[in-house]
């Protein structure tokens, strides 16, 4: 069979990928056809090298369209992994042959033409195709099978990996295409959920509706149950019914929702004593340059957009809707229009007394500039870019003298570094959680390039890694930046993730939570997660979340109106845009934001012993 293995390659590697061929006396017949497959492919990759491949490489015109969209990519991996790899196992996650280069010298047309049926290409009289059965006297099995968006996929994520070593300055060998070849393993747990609203929609073309954070606020009459979407309103939940409580389109004259990639309402949280102060926080996104930020790009640097952090002030706390006055915090520039103001939030098991009673948490992204050739904006606690922020906004010791920035905060008497800082080196921190029922472990979310999604277990002070790192891998903006690396053997200076997982599961964490509640007794202790684009859930058991190790990640399983079923089913979309939400009771929420769907989660049922 073949196997690939993270070691020093036996096989020519211009793109510098770790791969090992084994050959055993005896191979299965059922894996010929996808060892010969990786064959002819290198074959191919072979002659785009040479003389007469290079001399014709003119001909390959900017027509030769390739999709690279996020799940093609992901798609087209799994479809190469199956056709060019072996089959032992589940060892899925293998690569085949180096093809750096082929999509650039070779027409799409006659990818597919050869993939499909290779001996047709030879009888037919293809020159290259002669030229190659000439040389190793061997046909490619026939691919037939293989349907055109198959194949689209394929060649898709070929390609995106071959656009990327063309722009890689240092030709670093050693990259990783399969940073964890194990599989997620499925759990017996299954989890129930009922249909709980539909968030009227805020467009009239998909996505209709953008909700991206649900969360509550508790009162001295129970609780009040909010939901944000990106495109400027924050609902209020009564029953089952949604109402505007703000809306940022009418309050903010600037506010923007546009180009996507998050923009828009990005965040809220109400403080912990919202129902004597009226005090309510949010993110949004304005026009680049609208003002001047307090956290600003030098104009020699082309921004896109400036992210907001905006205190609303009730006249009523109690009321329905907004009324009252509102207050600009900060204001931040960013490169692009993704990675913005992700998260903002308190801690929830903080309690008065608690040095981290009435602080605010902000997660801030790298604004996209890693990948624009800026990334010296982020990774260094000099720098608000890539960073989770903690801040008083009931203080006035800020540069701006619109927050306080806390005493204990780790960086708050270096003059070199910014006080604001609680930790950094993330590309994307999207959501934060903390384990509650005695568990005060402060959990963050990073949304990771193209290898490793992570879960960190956030630490006062630590560097997590953006732009050098990528989960527990290196990652080198001079290098193939869709791949990650083996770390040097002197590593040191880095806090690495309590739970990875690679994009053969997913394309996008999704922060979720420890489950809080006392309805669902199997949930307890767990924290529940999954993947944003596919929706696929998983959980970790919050004992084995500590410093230092990997904790194991199980899939879970998801039943709807008595039917076993999955998001992408349920949506009707292969997108899902899957995201958590909780009430004050700690009862979990899952909604789907393309289609503005909530779910709430009433039962967690043992259905089936996973196989071993």
């Amino acid at each position: 069979m073949l196997s690939v293995k993270n070691e020093e390659p036996r096989s020519m590697s211009k793109l510098g990928i770790l791969y090992h061929f084994d050959l055993p006396g005896a191979i299965k017949a059922k894996n010929l056809p996808a060892i010969l497959f990786c064959a002819w492919l290198l074959m191919i990759f072979a002659s785009c090298n040479s003389k007469d491949g290079k001399s014709k490489e003119h001909n390959i015109t900017k027509a030769n369209k390739y999709d690279t969209a996020e799940l093609t990519i992901q798609r087209g991996m799994e479809l190469f992994n199956q056709h060019c790899a072996s089959c032992h196992n589940f060892n899925e996650n293998a690569i085949g042959p180096n093809l750096a280069g082929v999509t650039s010298h070779v027409s799409k047309d006659w990818l597919v033409s050869f993939i499909k049926n290779s001996k047709q290409s030879i009888e037919s009289g293809d020159e290259r195709a002669v030229a190659l059965y000439k040389k190793y006297n061997v046909y490619m099995p026939a691919f037939e099978m293989l349907r055109k968006k198959e194949l689209e996929d394929i060649l898709g994520f070929i390609h995106k990996i071959s656009e990327a070593e063309k722009r890689s300055k240092n030709n670093r060998p050693g990259g990783i295409l399969n940073p964890i070849p194990d599989k997620i393993p499925d759990s017996d747990l299954t989890l129930v959920i009922e249909e709980f609203l539909t968030v009227p929609p805020s467009s009239e073309t998909a996505p209709k509706a953008r909700i991206n954070k649900l969360s509550a606020v508790k009162t001295p009459n129970g609780e009040r149950l909010f939901i944000a979407d990106l495109r400027g309103k924050l609902y209020e939940v009564i029953d089952t019914t949604t109402h505007t409580f703000l809306d940022l389109k009418v309050e903010i004259s600037n506010f923007i929702d546009n180009p996507g990639w998050g923009t828009g309402l990005g965040s809220f949280d109400f403080h912990p004593e919202f129902d004597t102060n009226g005090l309510l926080y949010t993110t949004h996104t304005e026009p680049s340059r609208t003002s001047i930020a307090d956290f600003e790009i030098h104009d020699s640097i082309p921004t896109m957009l400036q992210w907001v952090l905006t205190e609303w002030q009730m006249d009523e706390a109690s009321s329905l809707k907004f009324s009252g006055q509102k207050r600009e915090i900060l204001r931040a520039d960013m490169v692009r229009g993704s990675h913005g103001f992700q998260e903002v939030t308190f801690n929830p098991t903080a309690k008065k007394g608690d040095s981290d009673y009435g602080l605010l948490y902000l997660c801030i992204g790298d604004g996209g500039g890693t990948l624009r050739g800026y990334s010296f904006l982020c990774g260094s606690p000099e720098k608000i870019w890539g960073s989770i922020i903690r801040i008083d906004p009931s203080g006035s010791n800020s540069v701006n003298g619109q927050y306080g920035i806390p005493a204990d905060n780790p960086f708050v008497n270096d003059p070199d570094k910014l006080g604001e800082i609680w930790s950094y080196g993330f590309r994307n921190p999207h959501r934060i959680s903390w384990g509650e029922n005695g568990s005060k472990k402060m959990l963050a979310t990073n949304i990771g390039q193209h290898s490793l999604e992570e879960v960190n277990l956030v630490k006062k002070g630590a560097n997590y890694g953006w732009p050098k790192r990528e989960g527990t891998f290196l990652y080198d903006v001079d290098a193939n930046t869709e791949i990650v690396y083996p770390l040097p053997e002197d590593d040191s200076g880095f806090a690495y993730p309590v739970i990875q997982f690679d994009h053969d599961e997913g394309n996008a964490v999704s922060g979720g939570y420890v489950y809080a509640g006392n309805r669902i007794p199997l949930l307890q202790d767990k924290y529940i997660f999954g993947d944003i684009p596919r929706g696929t859930l998983f959980f970790s058991e919050i004992s084995e979340i500590v410093d230092g190790k990997q904790a194991p990640i199980f899939k879970i399983g998801l039943m709807l109106n008595g039917k076993s079923t999955t998001f992408a089913e349920i949506a009707g979309d292969q997108r899902v845009d899957l995201r958590f939400g909780k009430n004050g009771s700690g009862e979990l929420f899952i909604f789907t934001k393309s289609n503005g769907k909530v779910y709430k989660v009433i039962d967690c049922k043992k259905l089936f012993k996973p196989s071993k």
